[in-house]
């Protein structure tokens, strides 16, 4: 088999450990083909200023599409809700944070207004007003290495960044301070992974035992918001959906650019249900849109 997969250092320990659990499973070779996306090759941008559908994922679908590759990797919060219909998220492995943290030298509490705090999130801005940081924002790109060192470098006073990243790749020395769901909400799908292949592809069943069933409806019901209002990144919407082994919670807030509330959510229910709980929830948003 052949897995295709973007070349940053995080997006192939992703891939190492699909490819080492799948080792588990099958005997077969699996090769790696690193594929360059567009998101890859912007680092001057807002990622709201774009059309930033697919950006992480385009390329590498079209892969799968065109029997280049078997299957691919990404991580899911990148997989636009509008997946090409011969395609299927075939298996999420177990998720790991969804959480969003604090990369500075300075506490967030302590920061000072007018600080250069890097991000290329809408949802990160809003939060980041809604608290009056009133801090002085720039893109920051790049991987995850990259925009540590810029902090570190004093370019930025600090960025905001996925915990679920600096986990796999043992960074977490660098967090100065990790925000709880409700204070600081991820996007839809943070801290999971998607194994993406042809629907029709016979290999599919090989795939599908990598899947976490909790992980797979969590990041179902997230995801379903976004599929039932049609957007993406360019709303400041954050979701994250959680089993604690008797029910499945679903919490979401869209916020406006300038940091204010629109409304926030919360819904529960039975973990197979989690499509409809997205559904729910979306229709609760449609009317802020």
């Amino acid at each position: 088999m052949k897995v295709g997969t973007r070349g940053s250092q995080l997006a192939m320990f992703q891939t190492n450990q699909v490819i080492n659990s799948l080792s588990e499973i099958t005997k077969e070779e699996i090769a790696i083909d690193v594929i360059k996306t567009k998101g890859d090759k912007i680092t001057n941008s807002q990622l709201y200023d774009m059309d930033s559908r697919g950006l992480f994922t385009k390329e590498l679908d079209k892969a799968v599409l065109e029997e280049e590759v078997d299957f691919a990797v990404h991580s899911l919060k990148d997989v636009p809700t509008d997946l090409d219909e011969d395609l299927e998220i075939v298996s999420v492995p177990k998720r790991v944070s969804p959480n969003e943290v604090f990369i500075s030298n300075y506490d967030w509490d302590e920061i000072k207004p007018k600080s250069t705090v890097g991000t290329s999130s809408l949802r990160r801005e809003a939060f980041s007003n809604h608290y009056k940081k009133n801090f002085s924002l720039k893109p920051l790109r790049g991987n995850i290495e990259t925009r540590i060192n810029k902090v570190l470098d004093g370019e930025v006073d600090g960025t905001i960044m996925a915990e679920a990243g600096l986990i796999r790749l043992g960074l977490t020395k660098y967090i100065k301070n990790r925000f709880s769901i409700k204070y600081f909400t991820p996007p839809a799908g943070q801290g999971a992974l998607a194994i993406i292949m042809r629907r029709d592809s016979y290999k599919k069943p090989i795939l599908a035992k990598l899947n976490h069933f909790n992980s797979f409806q969590e990041v179902l019901a997230e995801k379903t918001i976004l599929f039932e209002l049609e957007i993406g990144c360019q709303w400041p919407l954050g979701a994250n959906a959680h089993f604690d082994g008797n029910k499945l919670s679903l919490y979401s807030i869209l916020l406006t650019q300038d940091g204010e509330i629109l409304i926030k959510n919360q819904i529960e229910g039975n973990i197979n249900d989690a499509q409809d709980l997205g559904i729910q929830m979306a229709k609760k948003f449609k009317d802020y849109l």
